[in-house]
């Protein structure tokens, strides 16, 4: 069959890893095989389902009628909502003109990034981090790329950013931050914020800013003494600069009903508008009726906060303590004490030790396929997020984890570690 030559960006474009692990994932759970899979950014709704009250309300849209197109920006009534959420909830002002809705977050990151970056210029991004490279292979952006270190719990330090800074376009941060569940302290955001401010400050009128991107999906995730900060609030001259992504996907475990927001300037808003109207990557209506409904329901909203919080906080501090019993076993493996989001950050070292069978297992990769077939446990190496080959840490999400089904999982790694020598 001739080859089909198709654009550079289609032939060049990169998978997902992860995806290519799930493809592992199914075929060895086909066979009869108990996976102990934590690779899914997701929730299993059985375990996790949306808020009654936001179902209901999704149930009464489509009751009366609400399948039409909607507005290109979002409904008024739900850009309205999300601004008094917002206000309420982070003590950031937005107009409705401020504000744009669309089918989740990826769509509005897409339109940020068509809408700032032109085909050669700086983005700068840290790894481990999701998607970022990808999002700068659409727009044909130079990658600018910091590896974040663990003694800074995987987040890119003002310093390692600020020599970037010349003639960049775009920033693009996230925290918490997917895959690590880690997230900013107020000094390291104020940091990168001035540097951001005193380097537009130098530009002239006729050139382009450099803007932040600031990926907040899993803000309202938060455990313990953590606190989530955000440019605006620690500098309020961010506000011009600051692209914010935000949504019920993680918040409320709604990740496939499809309703995230942007917050940023109006100029801005509004190319990211046309950009979205054109892929037609609109949140559905009848979704946009029920969210702005819900939304508002303050104390529904805080009840469901109050035990979806607690039983995600629970299944990342009981994996958490386990991987620390282990390690205090001597273990070569390592865990950074959860801040936020679903996902708990695990170092696995077994580069160089010998199985039961007298294979050396010679890479990070032989040692993920060792976990899922020895373990049974899968888990998602930050090479999938643009770290390097040699990074021995990986992304455990908790998203369709069974409370019941930890203690087992930790014991069958213990087996399997056992199992190697040196």
């Amino acid at each position: 069959m001739p080859s089909q030559k198709l654009s550079q960006l289609a032939e060049t474009l990169i998978g997902s890893e992860i995806v290519k692990l799930g493809a592992d994932i199914k075929a060895k759970m086909l066979q009869g095989e108990k996976i102990y899979n934590f690779t899914i950014g997701d929730f299993d709704s059985a375990i996790f389902p949306i808020p009654k009250e936001l179902e209901n309300e999704i149930v009464n849209a489509y009751r009366k009628l609400n399948t039409t197109y909607p507005p290109a920006d979002g409904i008024v009534e739900l850009r309205t909502a999300v601004a008094a959420f917002i206000q309420t909830r982070e003590g950031l002002q937005y107009n409705n003109n401020e504000i744009l809705i669309a089918a989740g977050g990826r769509p509005l990151i897409y339109a940020a990034y068509r809408a700032i970056v032109d085909k050669g210029e700086k983005v700068i991004y840290a790894v481990p981090s999701w998607n970022n490279n990808h999002y700068v292979h659409f727009t044909e952006g130079q990658h600018i790329v910091i590896e974040s270190k663990k003694e800074n719990n995987f987040m890119p330090a003002a310093e390692e950013i600020k020599p970037h800074l010349k003639g960049a376009s775009l920033l693009a941060l996230c925290s918490p931050l997917n895959p690590t569940g880690t997230t900013f302290s107020k000094d390291e955001l104020e940091a990168i914020c001035d540097m951001v401010i005193e380097e537009n400050a130098q530009r002239g009128a006729d050139e382009k800013k450099l803007y932040l991107l600031y990926d907040q999906i899993y803000w309202t995730l938060t455990y313990g003494d953590t606190i989530h900060y955000n440019p605006v609030s620690l500098r309020p001259a961010m506000k011009e600069y600051t692209i914010f992504i935000d949504g019920i996907s993680k918040a409320f475990a709604a990740t496939g009903v499809r309703v995230g927001w942007a917050l940023g300037p109006e100029v801005l808003i509004n190319k990211m508008k046309a950009i979205n109207s054109h892929l037609g990557a609109w949140a559905p209506m009848a979704e946009q009726k029920a969210t702005a409904i819900y939304l508002l329901q303050a104390n529904e909203v805080d009840a469901y906060f109050n035990h979806f919080k607690s039983e995600i906080a629970e299944r990342l501090q009981r994996i958490y303590e386990g991987f620390q019993q282990l390690k205090k076993e001597g273990f070569t493996v390592d865990a950074i004490a959860p801040q936020a989001a679903i996902y708990l950050t695990i170092q696995i070292d077994l580069v160089d030790k010998t199985t039961a069978a007298g294979k050396v297992l010679t890479d990070q990769a032989e040692v993920t396929a060792y976990l899922l077939d020895e373990a049974k446990l899968a888990i998602v190496p930050f090479t999938a997020f643009g770290a390097s080959a040699k990074s021995n840490w990986y992304r455990l999400s908790v998203g369709t984890c069974k409370k019941d089904e930890i203690d087992e999982m930790l014991k069958k790694l213990k087996a399997a570690l056992q199992k190697l020598s040196k």
